[in-house]
């Protein structure tokens, strides 16, 4: 079976007396979406501040809702592509986070590490990475050399 979809391989199906094809995504796609979905929301509620107090930062927080709409979009329609795009925008967040609390960004104080939805998003981001790895990191299978 195929890890994101759900579907069946090609002898599976031969050999299946149905002939329905899942068209959904996996539960693990669905998690893969709303999680990099929450990324993009929590990035979209703070980004009026961050627009205030430093425009370059705003813009990067609206670039990062983009990313993540679009990458929400492909995990769910079962792009490979969605799923790196997705790594991407909740990685840099989490790197952009840390960055701003431990040496500070260009024209910026260092931040508090506690602010509660910087705390949230880093969560968020954590466990989508952590879903990324588990689908496309696995180690390959055994081999047998008998």
């Amino acid at each position: 079976m195929d890890r994101l979809t759900d579907e069946k391989s090609t002898e599976s199906r031969m050999m299946s007396t149905s002939t329905a094809k899942t068209i959904f995504p996996s539960k693990l796609a669905w998690s893969g979406a709303l999680l990099i979905a929450t990324v993009g929301l929590i990035h979209l509620l703070e980004a009026p501040e961050e627009l205030e107090e430093a425009t370059y930062l705003g813009l990067l927080f609206l670039a990062n809702v983009g990313g993540a709409v679009v990458a929400a979009i492909g995990i769910y329609r079962n792009y490979r592509w969605g799923w790196g795009l997705g790594a991407l925008a909740a990685g840099g967040a989490f790197a952009g986070y840390v960055i701003s609390r431990t040496i500070g960004l260009p024209g910026m104080p260092v931040e508090d590490w506690l602010e509660p939805l910087g705390v949230l998003s880093l969560v968020v981001e954590g466990l989508f990475i952590g879903l990324w790895l588990a689908i496309f990191a696995r180690p390959a299978k055994e081999v047998r050399m008998d």
